[in-house]
């Protein structure tokens, strides 16, 4: 007699390590799921233990982990999850970071520098991912960094309909921080029906980090409202003092909208002496209440990654979130 093979249901498991569960919470409750409960903790010199208190076998996991400060400890913690999943025969490995760790160092600037992003895409290779989901990159080539799927997720149709909601009735620009950025600032410029771009013209030290001084504006600024996209807000030196610009030249005002809130100190002191009337971010980081402050605007990325989450296990389609556009 011969016996039929039945194909086992797939089975979606969602992991989190401990830098921002918050997050992590939300978007298993967004998926009608819970978080797989994990022991994880530290051995007196610093070394990460982690171990899954439930069956992973032939499991689709998904495991999240922001790189927060400290960062090579978040990085670490989600490398050994990935191995604990691939020695416990999970079927497929999907890596969810909100915030991908090192992106910034994504090409050479000078000789004898590494290009950690890379690095960073062949460690989780090597652990055992099959699939990267990260939440705006700092730069699109990241993606081919990695040997096998990476769904870049957008931000933008969040913030920009914030944006939209609050200030659509106001003449808006949209500026860029830098000419670099200024494909970003043109899409923002679609989303938000078309206003006038600019960027702020700068110069960088490559040998001092964080640091950069805005020279001009370049576009059409005076007697409008200024909305300022980032990717990212570390120390805040460079939007503060393009905010500060912007209103030198007439804005009307300005608003900031950045994905990723690193806000690394001093970050929060300067947001709140800058001229900008709101900062708007997503909870892609975790923000503790020494990082709250008058004007802060903190937006959920969750309904996005779960969204995510839900095309690749149903082997959907993830750029159909983006309307084409991924």
């Amino acid at each position: 007699m011969t016996g039929i093979l039945k194909t086992p249901a797939k089975n979606l498991m969602v992991f989190s390590g401990r830098t921002h569960p918050e997050l992590a919470q939300e978007v298993a409750a967004e998926l009608g799921t819970d978080l797989v409960p994990t022991s994880a903790y530290d051995f007196a010199n610093g070394e990460i233990y982690v171990r899954y208190e439930e069956s992973v076998r032939g499991c689709d996991a998904f495991v999240i982990q922001s790189h927060a400060a400290p960062i090579n400890e978040a990085v670490m913690e989600q490398l050994i999850m990935v191995d604990a999943l691939k020695r416990a025969s999970a079927k497929r490995i999907t890596v969810v970071q909100p915030f991908y760790g090192y992106a910034r160092q994504d090409k050479k600037h000078k000789g004898r520098e590494p290009i950690s992003a890379r690095l960073m895409a062949d460690l989780f290779k090597t652990a055992g991912a099959d699939r990267l989901i990260a939440v705006d990159l700092h730069t699109d080539q990241i993606q081919g960094f990695f040997d096998g799927p990476v769904d870049h997720l957008m931000a933008m149709p969040i913030l920009t309909r914030y944006v939209r909601e609050k200030y659509g009735d106001r003449p808006l620009s949209v500026v860029s921080p830098d000419a670099g950025r200024i494909k970003v600032a043109e899409s923002w410029s679609r989303k938000l029906g078309g206003a006038p771009l600019a960027f702020i013209h700068k110069t960088r030290d490559i040998s001092r980090p964080n640091e950069s001084i805005a020279n001009r504006v370049v576009g059409e600024v005076e007697g409008r409202w200024c909305v300022l996209v980032d990717d990212m807000i570390d120390t805040g030196g460079t939007i503060a003092k393009a905010a500060d610009a912007l209103m030198a030249e007439g804005a009307a005002g300005v608003i900031i909208a950045a994905t990723h809130p690193i806000f690394s100190s001093p970050a929060v002191e300067r947001m709140k002496e800058c001229a900008a009337e709101e900062i708007i971010v997503t909870n892609t980081l975790p923000l503790g209440p020494e990082h709250d402050f008058e004007g802060l605007t903190v937006l959920s990325i969750a309904p996005l990654i779960s969204a995510a989450i839900k095309e690749v296990f149903e082997d959907g389609s993830v750029t159909s979130l983006f309307d084409g556009k991924a």
